[in-house]
């Protein structure tokens, strides 16, 4: 079975180290949808080399592996193999519906442009839209990003679905969704974060919750200062991102109920910190929950929830070792690492006057005991977390078409 990946940005160049390296797919096809360069050797080196992660060769083979893995370049056809893996590339349009998918085979595709989120916008749409995938000859379409539903009023569509692989990767349904969401890095990271709590003291015991994720820089910032485009609001995201604390926004709020239901009814805030560091970044996540004085959760519970956890799962590691964001880049396919030494609770009473709602003979105040849990969560928000779990979800999704 082929692969079609629209776009070789961040995401995108990752998504195919991460398929060479896994050889499942009999060839990967890859549109651009531009001339790169001045040939199909710029792109090549492009693919080869990045400033994060190193040379693709030693992260195919390791320090002592050869770096070039790339051969038999073909400019006219656009090809050229990767680690063994017929690779096309593809130079035509930027359009979904215009890029040849059908012509080369592809059923299923990754976008990874950022550029069309929408998955209640037509396929012919002036600017593209998702849906042009499905035009262009593509039976499944899988998104690297959250989706976007730009029109008020609209409800999300019967065939799309959000899914984060071992949380509820299971509601996709290859009968019925066409189009399917990986969420982003951060509600991928978060999502491992509440989960195990949830499971362990149940819905009920959390009264609000609230998140700050240290981030580390993408490619919508800026290097350099420059003037804000036409009606822009946040002028902060044109400020140069090498020497500046940003503070932006985070969608997680709004995602994280799309793959755990029970977060509807609780109170959630959720921030975003952008910081200059190439990848690697961390949730700060902070708890709100309804206890009991007599057994009151202590930090030493709340780290054997997630230790328990991460040893039914390949996506949560729970760590007692001081770590700095370099030592989660390229951590493979873990969500979130789990800072155990930096965990910690306090439980208090809380006075409740009663008021109106009070009764004969029962007392007018009542003092209810809260704990507030702080815990930490590293991700590697590039190739180590987001990109190795958007491959897994994106095998279980070809499994399911073949």
């Amino acid at each position: 079975m082929k692969l079609g990946i629209n776009g070789l940005g961040r995401i995108g160049k990752l998504s195919l180290w991460h398929h060479v390296s896994r050889q499942y797919f009999s060839e990967i096809v890859v549109n651009v949808g531009r001339e790169v360069g001045t040939s199909l050797i710029d792109i090549a080196s492009c693919i080869e080399r990045d400033s994060t992660y190193g040379h693709l060769g030693q992260y195919l083979h390791g320090c002592k592996g050869p770096l070039r893995v790339i051969e038999n370049l073909n400019e006219a056809a656009g090809g050229m193999t990767v680690n063994g893996v017929p690779l096309k590339i593809l130079r035509q349009s930027r359009n979904p519906q215009g890029i040849a998918w059908q012509a080369n085979g592809v059923r299923l595709v990754v976008d990874t442009t950022g550029a069309f989120t929408d998955p209640t916008a037509d396929a012919d749409a002036p600017r593209g839209a998702l849906r042009g995938h499905l035009q262009a000859g593509a039976e499944r379409v899988l998104l690297s990003a959250p989706f976007k539903i730009k029109q008020k009023g609209l409800e999300m569509p019967p065939d799309a679905v959000t899914t984060v692989m071992g949380i509820n990767d299971t509601d996709y349904d290859p009968a019925r969704h066409i189009l399917v969401s990986a969420a982003s890095c951060t509600t991928t990271c978060l999502s491992f974060m509440i989960k195990p709590l949830l499971d362990a003291l149940g819905a009920d015991k959390f009264l609000s919750a609230s998140m700050v994720t240290v981030h580390a820089a993408t490619g919508s910032q800026q290097v350099l200062d420059r003037l804000p485009t036409g009606g822009a609001t946040d002028l902060r995201k044109n400020r140069g991102i090498l020497n500046n604390i940003i503070l932006t926004s985070t969608g997680a709020a709004k995602a994280l109920p799309l793959v755990i239901p029970e977060m509807k009814r609780i109170g959630f805030i959720a921030e975003s910190v952008r910081i200059p560091t190439t990848t690697g970044s961390l949730i700060i996540l902070v708890l709100n929950l309804q206890d009991s004085l007599e057994n009151p959760i202590k930090r030493e519970m709340v780290n054997s929830i997630y230790r328990e956890f991460g040893k039914n799962s390949p996506y949560l590691i729970y760590s007692d070792e001081q770590n700095v964001s370099c030592d989660v880049i390229g951590v493979p396919a873990a969500a979130t690492i789990i800072e155990g030494a930096e965990t910690h609770t306090r439980t208090a009473t809380v006075g409740v006057n009663l008021g109106q709602f009070h009764c004969a003979g029962a007392p007018e105040r009542i003092e209810i005991p809260i704990t507030q849990a702080v815990i930490y969560g590293w991700y590697d928000n590039e190739l180590g977390s987001y990109t190795n779990m958007l491959g897994d979800r994106t095998v279980t999704m070809a499994e399911q078409m073949i």
